[in-house]
């Protein structure tokens, strides 16, 4: 196990290599090299292993990624219900973004992936994190009066799409001034099951 352990930390090398294709300052998150079974398999049990900082600087990424309007689009599709957030797929995501963005989302994938591999699950009470996220989505529906009509957006058409995106971002805000334990918690949250919670029910 501690021979695999080391052999996978080699291979993260290769999730902050630069892409010889782009230019040579741009990041470029890189998977093929890395053994998914390193990865314990599943994203799910390689967010709930990775430490607090670790998760906070992939929300810190993608809420810095959101203030670009291309970007945001981009993130947006991560955070659907039904959305695949393996951890390839948060790789694939990455790539998409401008180059500031994927720098900073490489690091946090990379940060992530080696704490997963190292760490025991971290504490987690869903309860409290699924509270945190309503609370935050209730903050953003009384600063913006379009917040919970682009939360409730269904449909794939365009006008649907930038409905969902433009209250994502808001979140993103609300949750960017709450403590960072629960911030945390309710990233993990929105990354295991996507804004789904903020539902009715």
């Amino acid at each position: 196990m501690l021979l695999r352990l080391h052999a996978a930390l080699f291979l993260l090398a290769g999730v902050l290599a630069a892409a010889p294709a782009l230019a040579q300052d741009e990041y470029v998150v890189d998977l093929s090299q890395i053994d998914p079974g390193a990865l314990l398999a599943s994203a799910g049990d390689v967010l709930m292993r990775a430490p607090d900082t670790a998760i906070d600087d992939l929300f810190q990424a993608t809420h810095a990624a959101a203030q670009s309007p291309r970007d945001a689009k981009i993130l947006c599709t991560l955070f659907d219900p039904h959305a695949d957030r393996s951890f390839e797929a948060l790789a694939a995501t990455a790539n998409r973004l401008g180059a500031d963005s994927r720098e900073r989302f490489a690091i946090a994938l990379a940060n992530i992936a080696a704490g997963g591999l190292q760490n025991p699950r971290q504490p987690y009470d869903a309860a409290a994190a699924k509270q945190t996220l309503k609370s935050a989505g209730v903050t953003a529906m009384l600063l913006h009066d379009d917040f919970l009509v682009g939360m409730t957006a269904e449909g794939n058409d365009v006008a649907a799409r930038d409905a969902r995106c433009r209250s994502f971002g808001w979140m993103l805000d609300a949750l960017k001034d709450v403590p960072a334990a629960q911030r945390v918690a309710a990233t993990r949250l929105m990354l295991n099951e996507g804004l789904a919670q903020l539902g009715p029910r």
